[in-house]
């Protein structure tokens, strides 16, 4: 049975009991890559077509020069020795990741260090029990972090499916599991579409509920990279320098851009086999307002959607409609104002009105009609938690007004962006 590595993220409030550990771990590992930088030859070689010649690193990574770096490390340690081990390990990983980018000219000949507090915990420092990781600090003395909150299932035995070397972070953890392919294939649904907004991607389909990707950090690119050259123009002349910066600024932007839409476009893939997006032309949803097209000029729909297609099955769904009409009934709200949640003046229906588009989508996409008998039997009780609607707090009453949207409905599955596994990770909600 083939099997695929999935790291999932969940948070932890152990960060003060690590604190001290993290600190000394940090610490050694800069020392270590000062160790290893220091054996370092650096060997000319003539750039292939050119006159040119270029350094080319070799450091020691002897068996021989592990040990001796181990044994030094040991004197002053504190803590068990395995988190020793890991260390030397982290760091031959680190200096190999600069020399893969240093190859490719994007490092400086500058040793590389960690800057961030961090802990990768090897197999022998751990222990699964049930909803609860075990952590060795010293001999007989350990951290315990609670699972049970988890948003992904753990197998019965864990042993069989193997669980990889976790990351601790002061407020996160990151969990690699080997889970079978064939098990992945069962949770991924079939085809799932997908609303999109300006600072989220709203996604449906009754296997999985809903689905919402926050797009804030994709767009937060674009809008960096616009306030410095708007600024850069400002101040200089048309310059050939004004010009050059400019120019820089926009490949940038680009390659940021580019980098959020292949995370996010590998998030839909994971969910869905098949993805049926809104075939939405830009160009004719401006309007006069400078702001609402800065705002439509800063959003990638295209992007996300040609890379899904680059390894997925996509369609193109029309956005008639999509909002303004009830997903249980089919009645259409022509004077639909701004707002968080859709009203149907017909049957009642009350829903986040990103929710109720993307359901309306997923119909389309089906090709299956507006019916109350259909809605209630196959889409609402994936909406249900706990036998209420999805909210942040179980109401007391049927009649209860909600005061805030969260407290109205909650996407059953939110991935956001995590800053310190740099890509998109599910939240649990």
């Amino acid at each position: 049975m083939s099997k695929a590595l999935k790291t999932y993220s969940l948070s932890h409030d152990k960060g003060e009991a690590l604190n001290g550990l993290m600190v000394a771990y940090n610490t050694t590992l800069n020392t270590m890559l000062q160790s290893i930088w220091r054996t370092t030859e650096w060997k000319k070689h003539q750039i292939k077509g050119k006159k040119q010649h270029r350094l080319y690193p070799k450091y020691r990574k002897d068996n021989a020069f592990k040990r001796e770096l181990r044994n030094k490390c040991l004197e002053e340690w504190c803590y068990a020795a395995h988190w020793v081990d890991s260390a030397i390990k982290t760091a031959f990983s680190i200096l190999a990741s600069w020399k893969r980018n240093y190859d490719r000219g994007e490092r400086r000949r500058v040793c590389p260090c960690s800057g961030r507090l961090f802990l990768r915990i090897k197999q022998t420092l751990l222990k699964l029990e049930e909803d609860t990781l075990r952590i060795t600090l010293r001999p007989r003395e350990f951290v315990y972090i609670d699972l049970s909150r988890r948003y992904f299932k753990l197998p019965d035995n864990v042993s069989s499916v193997g669980l990889g070397e976790p990351v601790i972070t002061p407020d996160r953890i990151h969990l690699p599991i080997h889970v079978a392919e064939e098990e992945e294939e069962e949770r991924t649904a079939e085809a799932v579409a997908w609303d999109s907004n300006m600072l989220s991607m709203d996604g449906y389909s009754p296997k999985t509920g809903w689905v919402k990707i926050d797009t804030r950090k994709l767009v937060s690119a674009h809008v960096s990279s616009f306030e410095k050259r708007r600024s850069i123009e400002r101040k200089a002349s048309k310059s050939k320098r004004t010009k050059r910066v400019l120019t820089k600024y926009r490949r940038r932007e680009m390659n940021r851009a580019k980098k959020h839409q292949i995370e996010i476009a590998r998030a839909i893939r994971v969910l869905s086999k098949r993805s049926g997006f809104e075939a939405l032309r830009k160009e004719k949803m401006y309007t006069r307002s400078r702001m609402w097209n800065r705002r439509l000029a800063r959003t990638d729909w295209r992007g996300i959607k040609r890379r899904v297609a680059e390894s997925g099955v996509v369609e193109e769904l029309s956005p008639q409609f999509t909002s303004k009409k009830c997903s249980r009934c089919g009645w259409v709200n022509k004077d639909l104002r701004r707002g968080a949640v859709f009203e149907c003046g017909n049957c009642g229906l009350r829903i986040d009105r990103q929710l109720n588009a993307a359901i309306n989508l997923y119909l389309r996409m089906e090709g299956v009609p507006h019916e109350k008998e259909r809605w209630d039997a196959d889409i609402l009780p994936t909406l249900l938690v706990g036998g209420y609607v999805l909210t942040g707090a179980e109401r007391k009453g049927t009649d209860e007004l909600v005061r805030f949207l969260d407290d109205a409905v909650k996407p059953q599955i939110y991935v956001g962006y995590d800053r310190y596994a740099d890509t998109y990770l599910p939240v649990p909600t």
